[in-house]
């Protein structure tokens, strides 16, 4: 993905992306952000850079984060007004986070025609109905709370979900056949990895326990 993710904040589903065409005196964003927040600077633009959007960069890549449309507008304002005074020009896109694609998608400007089309592939993709199997390892002391985490994440999904089991002295491997859209079925399989690995941290430290 390009820059972060909403990882940064469950709340931050809207991004700015500003590339500089070149480094500010001395080469040092970080005092571009001080004088974001700057009194004079917040005086003089309709709107202030408000305390719950996360300003960042990556090299001349400036990047603020919100929770919505409105308060990354007000950033907006502040950041070109600060960039004005420093004669530094920049390419600036907004992007908002898109759950069922899993990747930000440009609102402004708008998409050319082939970024439209390439859009609309990808949705089309995303809600392409597969079948998966997915199979992991649990021990037997913790597996059938394993897997009714699994069916109850499946069914908050909207998936069909059926399980077989193959028995081993101390452990079982489980494979979960799945069907569903495609970006669900991605979910699902993110969320089975995480679960396997805290299921064997848990059988671990009851096998490990002196109890």
């Amino acid at each position: 993905m390009d820059g972060a993710s909403p990882s940064l904040s469950e709340q931050q589903d809207w991004r700015m992306r500003a590339e500089l065409e070149r480094a500010p005196a001395g080469g040092v964003l970080a005092g571009l952000f001080e004088r974001l927040r700057a009194p004079g600077v917040v005086g003089e633009i309709e709107s202030s850079v408000a305390d719950d959007v996360v300003v960042t960069h990556d090299g001349r890549v400036l990047f603020a984060y919100a929770a919505d449309e409105s308060a990354l507008a007000g950033a907006r304002r502040a950041i070109e007004s600060v960039l004005g005074r420093e004669g530094v020009g920049a390419a600036i896109r907004v992007s908002r986070w898109d759950e069922e694609l899993d990747r930000w998608v440009q609102t402004d400007p708008p998409l050319s025609a082939a970024e439209l089309a390439e859009e609309t592939a990808a949705r089309r993709e995303a809600d392409e109905v597969q079948t998966r199997t997915l199979v992991v390892s649990s021990g037997k002391q913790v597996r059938g709370e394993f897997e009714q985490t699994m069916r109850d994440w499946a069914a908050r999904l909207g998936l069909e979900c059926q399980i077989v089991e193959h028995p081993h002295l101390l452990s079982a491997q489980i494979a979960f056949t799945v069907t569903g859209p495609r970006r669900k079925l991605q979910e699902f399989e993110q969320g089975l990895r995480a679960e396997e690995w805290a299921t064997i941290r848990t059988e671990t430290a009851v096998m490990a326990s002196p109890l």
